[in-house]
């Protein structure tokens, strides 16, 4: 008897609409992960009892842990759908694979959600470096020692996990998650970009800010590039407290 993979998916046809679930059965294949099942349900146009239904919808870009579009809620746990191993599931969680999107984003159809506040969270701290244009600027050398630890934070794919994850994000707050504190002290670092440190010492002292971090530490745990956020959070409390003394000092 051939062996199929079963996943449960829940969907969603608009985004005011109700939630549901469809149950679908694939021929199994080694080496399978969830894009490649997903894939396979797109191809077969029906679920597992027979019903054809449109296929369901789902975003990826890079299929190799860059994009961070692929992100999903996996058996109970948020993570990128590229880099979920059709085997590894099974044997850690039986036989079935349950798919489902992102809680702490508006459902834009199935699986794909609206990652804009992530976006809205940037540009609030500033995220990127200021230039007048785009030609060669001198600017100065970056040691070694800060290269190296800057660059962890370059690898952020605004995939969402951190703040799927986290239990401060949710419709009662502002806050503004581990990812975009951890991107303003990525440009507080660079020569260029701590020109406007104080713009982002003063949004991440806001409503929304890193004042509403409870400290769960989830988002570390789920990160899928082992960025250090919670380091980061912390090197920002610090740089805060000192830039608040000092802005009261100069009063």
């Amino acid at each position: 008897m051939e062996r199929t993979v079963t996943l449960q998916i829940r969907r969603q046809d608009r985004p005011d609409g109700p939630s549901y679930w469809h149950r679908f059965e694939i021929p199994y294949q080694p080496q399978l992960n969830v894009i490649s099942c997903l894939q396979a349900i797109a191809e077969l146009g029906r679920t597992a009892d027979g019903e054809r239904v449109p296929p369901v919808a789902w975003e990826c870009g890079c299929l190799e842990e860059v994009c961070g579009s692929c992100t999903m809620v996996i058996n109970g746990r948020v993570r990128q759908a590229c880099t979920a191993l059709v085997d590894d599931l099974l044997a850690a969680d039986g036989e079935v694979i349950r798919l489902e999107p992102m809680t702490k984003f508006p459902v834009v159809r199935d699986l794909v959600v609206d990652r804009g506040r992530m976006f809205e969270a940037l540009k609030r701290v500033r995220a990127w470096v200021p230039v007048d244009g785009y030609y060669d600027l001198p600017t100065p050398r970056i040691e070694q020692a800060a290269q190296q630890e800057s660059y962890p934070l370059t690898r952020c794919m605004t995939c969402g996990c951190c703040l799927e994850a986290c239990p401060q994000v949710n419709e009662h707050t502002g806050f503004i998650g581990a990812a975009a504190i951890s991107q303003a002290m990525l440009f507080n670092q660079h020569p260029v970009g701590r020109t406007e440190a104080e713009a982002r010492y003063r949004a991440l002292m806001a409503k929304g800010g890193i004042g509403e971090c409870g400290n769960a530490q989830n988002c570390v745990k789920v990160c899928p590039k082992n960025i250090p956020l919670t380091d980061s959070i912390a090197r920002a409390g610090r740089a805060l407290t000192f830039y608040a003394i000092k802005h009261y000092l100069d009063k």
